[in-house]
């Protein structure tokens, strides 16, 4: 670890908090329906949008229309994109001739955009056209970003209003989501990514001649536009397989530390907008309290692996340095690759500057362990706070069995029906993962697709779960995933990740709303204080731990004391 790659991590985290901090204010006034800057320009097209669908902004939906709107909305978009992605190659735009995706490969690429996850089991760059990658992928990217956005304002209103029968409109929070916050931040980002380098062509490739005289055949296309989203939605996929090792997808430090910045901005900015929203600043403050320390340390001990490096490289004389920079992009070294492993599985973006798979045990175990506590680190735009939320209400319970007092958070009692449904969310995650990825242990088809034995073949899959699940999208590398079983479990794990756990917390935001708002008594536990900081804390990692931790001990813990003997895999 060096002094330059530390100054480089404070420096990013210090602008994200500088440039949340007014986003935040901004995002409060756009879904508390207040004029804003931009309501001259985009007012009438938000009003038009309404007449033209035929919805009425006024209407207050109850929890369970909501929800519905909400699944029928994404139901209707995972449709077409399938259908997209079947058909692509009878659409415009195709100038490399890409035919249409198998049925298995469809339905997990529409699934995985529709739920925010991006998981790519194919070579972007030789398998979408510029119509699936424009028509298809980014405005899914635009959708379920908005989508996130929308469900996580719709729980800020169940603590916020009192006796209250709804909880929002969700298609006027999805349409200010999508005009006001994700449309001019990607507008203005995809613009300064082309003055940094990336592409933006509707041209499928450019012929370069080689030093020896050959021709090469270079694939280009609409990245930035991709790109844009992709990192400020939290998505992740990227347009190339390489992600944002490709040059073209990030061409610089700079841009490596832009495209940081994109993924943490919007999902910062909705924590001060929840403790603005619910008339209480210090709440918003204590949740990212709680965020940033798990966030920090997981980039902390990342960035130690990667710099301790490998004994075995040590001894041959071929890691003089001390690091590993193994699947490592040498333009950003061992800070920002560790960095960027951090937050893309602290959030659920899912986008790799690195391969995480040639990190070292540890390192690996960073990224794995964030996602599985639940990617609310600060999670992905709306689902992150939306899932912290979850895991505070488990955690003012827990104090409330410790005192013998009924719990309370944000003025609104805790009662069964709340805690039951926060357990059940919670439990999404590790029946997914650990339920497929025991049987996937086992049969021989499923096996064959892992590219590693031993511990490491088991993170892979442990991986690969966590990150369908999760909603994550990042993979551990090595594992050919492209097969039936692979698309399928995995299509599942994502639905499973995103809806089933929607639907329990939608509920917990319509019981919470038709409550009476309390105010705080001498006898209320204080929920913004560092008492409550290290409770959340401890919730979250003894609740997102302890359930994986026998199958870390299996995977990455025990490569790494095999790789302390001499033995890699």
């Amino acid at each position: 670890m060096t002094a330059n790659g530390w100054l480089q991590i404070i420096v990013l985290f210090a602008v994200v908090i500088a440039t949340a901090i007014p986003l935040g204010r901004f995002m409060a006034r756009v879904y508390a329906g207040e004029r804003t800057f931009l309501s001259p320009v985009l007012g009438p097209v938000e009003r038009g949008l309404y007449r033209v669908a035929g919805v009425d902004p006024k209407l207050d939906q109850s929890w369970i229309g909501y929800t519905l709107a909400m699944l029928a909305f994404n139901g209707a978009g995972a449709v077409l994109l399938y259908a997209i992605l079947r058909f692509q190659d009878f659409l415009p735009w195709n100038p490399q001739g890409f035919a249409g995706l198998s049925p298995d490969l469809a339905f997990n690429t529409a699934v995985s955009f529709v739920t925010n996850t991006n998981w790519q089991a194919y070579a972007g760059e030789t398998t979408m056209s510029n119509f699936s990658q424009m028509v298809g992928l980014t405005v899914q990217n635009f959708l379920s970003a908005a989508t996130g956005l929308a469900l996580a304002i719709a729980l800020v209103r169940g603590f916020a209003r009192s006796g209250a029968k709804g909880v929002g409109n969700f298609f006027v929070d999805t349409t200010r989501s999508t005009l006001y916050i994700l449309l001019p931040l990607s507008l203005v980002t995809a613009i300064v990514l082309v003055a940094m380098g990336v592409p933006q062509t509707l041209d499928g490739s450019v012929v370069a001649t080689t030093l020896d005289g050959a021709q090469q055949n270079i694939s280009i296309g609409p990245v930035a536009s991709q790109i844009a989203i992709k990192q400020l939605g939290t998505n992740g996929g990227g347009f190339f397989n390489a992600n944002a090792a490709h040059p073209f997808e990030n061409p610089s430090a700079l841009a490596n530390m832009l495209q940081v910045w994109q993924m943490l901005v919007i999902s910062v900015g909705i924590v001060f907008a929840f403790g603005q929203l619910i008339g209480d600043k210090r709440q918003g403050h204590a949740i990212l309290a709680a965020m940033m320390i798990l966030l920090v340390t997981g980039v902390a001990v990342a960035y130690w692996a990667e710099a301790a490096g490998t004994p075995i490289l040590h001894g041959a004389g071929l890691d003089p340095a001390g690091g590993n920079m193994e699947g490592k992009e040498v333009r950003f070294g061992l800070a920002l690759s560790a960095l960027w492993a951090a937050v893309t599985t602290g959030l659920s973006c899912g986008a790799v500057n690195a391969m995480h798979g040639s990190f070292t045990p540890i390192g690996g175990l960073v990224p794995l362990v964030l996602i599985k506590l639940g990617e609310i680190l600060p999670g992905g735009v709306g689902s992150g706070l939306y899932g912290m939320l979850v895991m505070a209400i488990i955690a003012v319970f827990v104090a409330g069995l410790m005192v013998g007092r009924t719990p309370e958070y944000l003025g609104k009692k805790i009662e069964a029906k709340e805690v039951k449904m926060a357990v059940l969310a919670s439990l999404v995650l590790p029946v997914f993962v650990l339920g497929f990825s025991a049987v996937a242990a086992v049969l021989p088809g499923p096996l064959a697709a892992v590219g590693n034995g031993g511990p490491h073949g088991l993170s892979e899959i442990l991986y690969a779960y966590a990150s369908g699940t999760g909603n994550n999208g990042s993979a551990f590398a090595s594992l050919s995933a492209n097969t039936p079983w692979w698309n399928s479990t995995l299509g599942l794990s994502m639905l499973a990740g995103r809806f089933a756990y929607i639907v329990p917390m939608m509920a917990i935001a319509g019981s919470l709303a038709a409550k009476t708002r309390l105010a705080a008594s001498s006898g209320t536990f204080p929920t913004h204080g560092p008492l409550f900081v290290g409770l959340l804390i401890g919730t979250i990692v003894i609740l997102g731990g302890l359930q994986f931790f026998p199958a870390f001990a299996l995977g990455p813990i025990a490569e790494q004391v095999q790789m302390l003997a001499g033995k890699t895999f």
